[in-house]
């Protein structure tokens, strides 16, 4: 093979993998997001931190917080985790966060939807661990929801699982970044 074969063959081998990378990417319809909320003045403390006790903090709460994301404070969620920041102030519709809590995405939706089309089916929230001992987020062993008092790994959370996020909430997740997320 000649020099010039060699590179169009890297060329469209480069070509091949950028185009996999991206029909494995789900796209996210954002016009399907709830519409911010008109409310004023929407704080961390008073508005959206309720919320997230409810349906977030069983996993990223302060205690071996999922992906290394904090949502008890303010300045855990300004931080972000492992993957880098969830939120861009001012932007809400580009916020992972966002996306997150819309449950647009299936991949990716917090809480993350039961597998198997329903609650207790493997891998799911209170359900066994799918076979081969590894959960949704690929830890082996490890269930969605075990940071809690009684949660350790391999330990099933108390409790009913946390509820999703309504299109209100996910509304006024939307205008406390859209304001600048304080």
């Amino acid at each position: 093979m000649n020099h010039q074969t060699k590179s169009l063959s890297s060329l469209g081998l480069a070509a091949v993998t950028a185009l996999a990378l991206v029909s494995t990417v789900s796209a996210v319809d954002l016009s399907k997001l709830p519409p911010a909320s008109t409310q004023p003045d929407v704080t961390f403390d008073k508005n959206i931190k309720p919320i997230f006790e409810a349906s977030c903090n069983r996993c990223h709460g302060a205690e071996r917080p999922k992906a290394g994301l904090r949502l008890t404070t303010l300045e855990g969620v300004l931080k972000g985790g492992k993957e880098g920041k969830v939120l861009q102030p001012g932007k809400s519709a580009e916020s992972d966060l966002v996306i997150a809590v819309s449950q647009l995405d299936p991949e990716n939706a917090m809480p993350p939807k039961p597998r198997g089309g329903k609650r207790g089916g493997p891998g799911g929230p209170g359900g066994p661990p799918p076979p081969g001992g590894e959960h949704r987020d690929g830890g082996p062993g490890e269930m969605h929801g075990t940071n809690g008092p009684a949660g350790g790994p391999g330990q099933r959370p108390q409790g009913p699982p946390p509820k999703p996020l309504t299109a209100d909430q996910v509304g006024l997740v939307r205008a406390w970044i859209d304001q600048g997320a304080k």
